[in-house]
């Protein structure tokens, strides 16, 4: 699990902002808060979208499943690469099956949305950690072309 590690690191680093998720209100605030970041540091239009899709799933997920959780969004460098780091948390019932919830077919919710794999297509990198009773956690990452 790539980011697992680097999750709780994040969380105390400047410039990151954490947007509560406790109705469809805040879906909103995190995907302008995604796209405004992808702007800043110069991602084009297209990839700032992308951010702000991924921060709006993350956050729609927290509203369908936890009921309540939060969004952080932060600037990340790597090797002279920018981009942004998204982090969904909860403290909901957790994913069972982590593996099946990513494939493409699976859906809990009977909806037609994007979903975890959708979710995995647009960014670059992704990790979840899930334990049943106690939450979840999605790192996301999408780096600047």
């Amino acid at each position: 699990m790539k980011l697992a590690a680097t999750i709780d690191q994040s969380l105390t680093a400047d410039r990151a902002t954490t947007v509560a998720i406790m109705s469809d209100g805040d879906i909103l605030i995190a995907r302008h808060h995604g796209r405004a970041l992808g702007s800043q540091l110069g991602f084009s239009s297209a990839d700032a979208t992308l951010v702000a899709t991924a921060a709006s799933e993350l956050a729609r997920n927290i509203l369908l499943y936890a009921k309540e959780g939060e969004i952080i969004l932060k600037p990340v460098e790597d090797h002279g690469r920018q981009g942004v780091l998204i982090i969904a948390r909860d403290n909901g019932p957790g994913i069972s099956e982590v593996q099946q919830a990513a494939i493409a077919s699976y859906s809990n919710s009977g909806a037609l949305r994007l979903g975890l794999c959708g979710l995995k297509r647009l960014v670059d990198d992704f990790d979840i950690v899930s334990t049943v009773g106690k939450g979840t956690r999605v790192a996301i990452t999408k780096w600047k072309a």
